[in-house]
Protein backbone atom coordinates (compact mmCIF):
# COMPACT_ATOMS: atom_id res chain seq x y z
CA UNK A 1 0.00 0.00 0.00
CA UNK A 2 1.62 3.88 -0.96
CA UNK A 3 -0.66 5.87 1.15
CA UNK A 4 -2.66 4.69 4.51
CA UNK A 5 -3.81 6.27 6.95
CA UNK A 6 -4.61 5.34 10.61
CA UNK A 7 -7.33 7.15 13.41
CA UNK A 8 -6.34 10.66 12.32
CA UNK A 9 -7.13 13.51 14.03
CA UNK A 10 -6.31 17.55 13.55
CA UNK A 11 -8.37 19.62 16.03
CA UNK A 12 -8.69 23.22 15.86
CA UNK A 13 -9.82 23.81 19.52
CA UNK A 14 -13.02 22.48 19.88
CA UNK A 15 -13.89 21.59 15.93
CA UNK A 16 -12.51 18.09 14.60
CA UNK A 17 -11.78 19.20 10.90
CA UNK A 18 -10.62 15.63 10.43
CA UNK A 19 -12.32 13.16 13.10
CA UNK A 20 -10.11 9.72 13.68
CA UNK A 21 -10.28 8.81 9.89
CA UNK A 22 -8.55 5.77 8.41
CA UNK A 23 -8.24 4.54 4.28
CA UNK A 24 -5.83 2.94 2.22
CA UNK A 25 -4.80 3.70 -1.70
CA UNK A 26 -3.01 1.19 -3.19
CA UNK A 27 -0.23 1.72 -6.19
CA UNK A 28 -2.58 1.61 -9.70
CA UNK A 29 -5.17 3.29 -7.76
CA UNK A 30 -6.72 6.78 -8.72
CA UNK A 31 -9.23 7.50 -6.22
CA UNK A 32 -11.06 10.74 -5.72
CA UNK A 33 -11.09 12.67 -2.48
CA UNK A 34 -14.63 14.27 -1.85
CA UNK A 35 -16.45 16.17 -0.01
CA UNK A 36 -17.97 19.96 0.75
CA UNK A 37 -15.72 22.58 1.43
CA UNK A 38 -14.58 22.76 4.60
CA UNK A 39 -15.37 18.71 5.09
CA UNK A 40 -11.66 18.25 5.96
CA UNK A 41 -10.14 16.87 2.39
CA UNK A 42 -7.71 19.66 2.23
CA UNK A 43 -6.12 18.94 5.73
CA UNK A 44 -6.05 15.57 5.43
CA UNK A 45 -4.10 15.77 1.83
CA UNK A 46 -1.91 18.24 3.94
CA UNK A 47 -1.26 16.12 6.72
CA UNK A 48 -0.62 13.25 4.28
CA UNK A 49 2.74 15.96 2.63
CA UNK A 50 3.85 16.27 5.52
CA UNK A 51 2.95 20.23 5.53
CA UNK A 52 0.24 19.88 8.68
CA UNK A 53 1.39 17.63 11.63
CA UNK A 54 -1.90 15.68 13.01
CA UNK A 55 -3.01 15.27 17.22
CA UNK A 56 -3.72 11.85 16.64
CA UNK A 57 -3.53 8.89 14.11
CA UNK A 58 -0.72 7.86 11.37
CA UNK A 59 -0.15 8.85 7.83
CA UNK A 60 2.63 6.84 6.27
CA UNK A 61 3.50 6.96 2.15
CA UNK A 62 5.50 3.89 0.76
CA UNK A 63 5.72 2.75 4.47
CA UNK A 64 7.32 5.61 5.66
CA UNK A 65 5.21 7.51 8.88
CA UNK A 66 5.03 11.39 7.72
CA UNK A 67 5.23 12.51 11.14
CA UNK A 68 8.33 11.07 12.44
CA UNK A 69 10.30 10.97 8.12
CA UNK A 70 8.83 14.08 7.18
CA UNK A 71 11.81 14.23 4.05
CA UNK A 72 12.02 10.67 3.60
CA UNK A 73 7.95 10.82 2.82
CA UNK A 74 8.02 13.99 0.64
CA UNK A 75 10.77 12.46 -1.89
CA UNK A 76 8.19 9.78 -2.54
CA UNK A 77 5.21 12.49 -2.94
CA UNK A 78 4.39 14.50 -5.70
CA UNK A 79 2.03 17.38 -4.41
CA UNK A 80 -0.41 19.77 -6.92
CA UNK A 81 -2.16 21.64 -3.40
CA UNK A 82 -5.23 23.64 -4.05
CA UNK A 83 -3.52 26.84 -3.61
CA UNK A 84 -0.58 25.94 -6.60
CA UNK A 85 1.72 28.63 -5.05
CA UNK A 86 4.17 29.82 -7.94
CA UNK A 87 7.16 32.38 -8.04
CA UNK A 88 5.44 34.67 -10.58
CA UNK A 89 8.66 36.16 -11.25
CA UNK A 90 10.06 33.02 -12.50
CA UNK A 91 10.17 31.66 -16.13
CA UNK A 92 8.73 28.59 -16.91
CA UNK A 93 11.59 26.62 -17.46
CA UNK A 94 13.54 28.42 -14.65
CA UNK A 95 11.06 27.30 -12.33
CA UNK A 96 10.96 23.95 -13.16
CA UNK A 97 14.64 23.69 -13.17
CA UNK A 98 14.43 25.63 -9.28
CA UNK A 99 12.21 22.64 -8.05
CA UNK A 100 14.50 19.70 -10.15
CA UNK A 101 17.54 21.17 -7.97
CA UNK A 102 15.45 20.92 -4.51
CA UNK A 103 14.86 17.50 -5.20
CA UNK A 104 18.63 16.81 -6.37
CA UNK A 105 17.69 15.96 -9.90
CA UNK A 106 20.81 14.66 -12.68
CA UNK A 107 20.18 15.61 -15.91
CA UNK A 108 17.78 18.12 -14.83
CA UNK A 109 17.77 19.70 -18.41
CA UNK A 110 16.06 16.20 -19.68
CA UNK A 111 13.32 15.79 -17.20
CA UNK A 112 12.00 19.56 -17.47
CA UNK A 113 11.87 18.80 -21.39
CA UNK A 114 9.90 15.51 -20.29
CA UNK A 115 7.98 17.27 -18.23
CA UNK A 116 7.03 20.47 -19.87
CA UNK A 117 5.86 18.01 -23.25
CA UNK A 118 3.78 15.25 -20.64
CA UNK A 119 1.60 18.36 -19.17
CA UNK A 120 1.53 20.73 -22.63
CA UNK A 121 2.92 23.45 -22.11
CA UNK A 122 5.88 23.97 -24.54
CA UNK A 123 4.04 26.74 -26.30
CA UNK A 124 4.41 28.77 -23.00
CA UNK A 125 7.37 27.39 -21.93
CA UNK A 126 9.46 30.90 -22.32
CA UNK A 127 7.40 32.93 -20.91
CA UNK A 128 7.02 34.71 -17.03
CA UNK A 129 4.59 32.59 -14.84
CA UNK A 130 2.88 35.80 -14.42
CA UNK A 131 2.08 35.77 -17.68
CA UNK A 132 0.38 32.75 -18.01
CA UNK A 133 -3.21 31.91 -17.61
CA UNK A 134 -5.11 30.20 -14.83
CA UNK A 135 -5.31 26.88 -16.37
CA UNK A 136 -1.28 26.98 -17.74
CA UNK A 137 -0.37 27.75 -14.06
CA UNK A 138 -2.08 24.91 -13.01
CA UNK A 139 -0.03 22.68 -15.79
CA UNK A 140 2.92 24.29 -13.99
CA UNK A 141 2.16 23.35 -10.71
CA UNK A 142 1.18 19.57 -12.38
CA UNK A 143 4.84 19.89 -13.90
CA UNK A 144 6.70 20.74 -10.75
CA UNK A 145 4.35 17.63 -8.71
CA UNK A 146 5.81 15.45 -11.41
CA UNK A 147 9.64 16.49 -12.15
CA UNK A 148 11.18 13.69 -9.61
CA UNK A 149 8.62 10.97 -10.83
CA UNK A 150 6.87 10.64 -7.39
CA UNK A 151 5.59 7.42 -7.05
CA UNK A 152 2.38 8.98 -4.86
CA UNK A 153 0.65 12.00 -6.77
CA UNK A 154 -1.61 14.18 -4.28
CA UNK A 155 -3.58 16.46 -6.62
CA UNK A 156 -6.35 18.92 -4.97
CA UNK A 157 -8.47 20.41 -7.13
CA UNK A 158 -5.74 19.82 -10.43
CA UNK A 159 -8.07 20.85 -13.17
CA UNK A 160 -9.44 24.24 -11.39
CA UNK A 161 -9.61 26.84 -14.00
CA UNK A 162 -8.64 25.28 -17.20
CA UNK A 163 -10.93 25.06 -20.32
CA UNK A 164 -13.07 21.54 -21.42
CA UNK A 165 -9.89 21.04 -24.29
CA UNK A 166 -7.05 21.71 -20.84
CA UNK A 167 -9.45 19.65 -19.15
CA UNK A 168 -9.49 16.34 -20.76
CA UNK A 169 -5.83 16.66 -21.81
CA UNK A 170 -4.77 16.80 -18.30
CA UNK A 171 -7.12 14.22 -16.99
CA UNK A 172 -5.57 11.98 -19.70
CA UNK A 173 -2.14 12.88 -17.71
CA UNK A 174 -3.61 12.04 -14.78
CA UNK A 175 -4.64 8.90 -16.15
CA UNK A 176 -1.18 7.48 -17.95
CA UNK A 177 0.14 8.35 -14.84
CA UNK A 178 -1.84 6.44 -12.77
CA UNK A 179 -0.82 3.22 -14.30
CA UNK A 180 2.15 3.49 -11.95
CA UNK A 181 1.60 5.37 -9.50
CA UNK A 182 -0.35 6.00 -6.88
CA UNK A 183 -3.44 9.01 -6.79
CA UNK A 184 -5.21 10.86 -4.33
CA UNK A 185 -7.12 12.99 -6.68
CA UNK A 186 -9.52 15.97 -5.01
CA UNK A 187 -11.84 17.90 -7.61
CA UNK A 188 -15.60 19.61 -7.21
CA UNK A 189 -16.14 18.64 -10.78
CA UNK A 190 -17.79 15.44 -10.12
CA UNK A 191 -17.53 14.54 -14.07
CA UNK A 192 -13.95 14.56 -13.73
CA UNK A 193 -14.32 12.22 -10.96
CA UNK A 194 -16.34 9.90 -13.05
CA UNK A 195 -14.20 9.61 -15.49
CA UNK A 196 -10.80 9.56 -13.70
CA UNK A 197 -11.52 7.44 -10.77
CA UNK A 198 -12.49 3.59 -10.32
CA UNK A 199 -12.66 4.13 -6.17
CA UNK A 200 -14.19 7.25 -4.71
CA UNK A 201 -13.84 7.99 -0.57
CA UNK A 202 -16.28 11.24 0.34
CA UNK A 203 -15.53 13.04 4.06
CA UNK A 204 -18.08 15.08 5.54
CA UNK A 205 -17.59 17.43 8.71
CA UNK A 206 -14.27 15.47 9.29
CA UNK A 207 -15.68 11.49 8.96
CA UNK A 208 -15.54 9.44 6.16
CA UNK A 209 -19.12 8.83 5.07
CA UNK A 210 -18.12 6.39 2.10
CA UNK A 211 -15.30 4.56 0.60
CA UNK A 212 -16.36 2.29 -2.27
CA UNK A 213 -15.67 1.76 -6.02
CA UNK A 214 -17.29 4.15 -8.15
CA UNK A 215 -19.47 1.63 -9.69
CA UNK A 216 -20.69 0.49 -5.77
CA UNK A 217 -21.84 3.94 -4.75
CA UNK A 218 -23.45 4.91 -8.35
CA UNK A 219 -25.62 1.87 -8.83
CA UNK A 220 -27.88 3.60 -11.28
CA UNK A 221 -26.85 7.21 -9.73
CA UNK A 222 -25.06 9.63 -10.82
CA UNK A 223 -22.51 10.51 -8.32
CA UNK A 224 -24.14 14.13 -7.75
CA UNK A 225 -27.22 12.62 -6.64
CA UNK A 226 -24.92 10.03 -3.91
CA UNK A 227 -22.78 13.09 -3.10
CA UNK A 228 -25.71 15.30 -1.68
CA UNK A 229 -27.39 12.35 -0.27
CA UNK A 230 -24.15 11.47 1.62
CA UNK A 231 -23.17 15.30 2.75
CA UNK A 232 -26.61 17.17 2.72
Amino acid sequence: MSIEVKGLLKQYGEQKAVNDISFVVNKGEIVGFLGPNGAGKSTTMKIITGYLLQDAGKATVCGIDVKSEPIAAKRKIGYLPESNPLYYDMYVKEYLSFVAGIHQIPNSTFRISNVIELVGLQVEQKKKISQLSKGYKQRVGLAAALIHEPEVLILDEPTSGLDPNQIIEIRNVIKQQGKNKTILFSSHILQEVEAICDRVIIINKGTIVADDSLQNLQQGKNLEEVFRSLTN
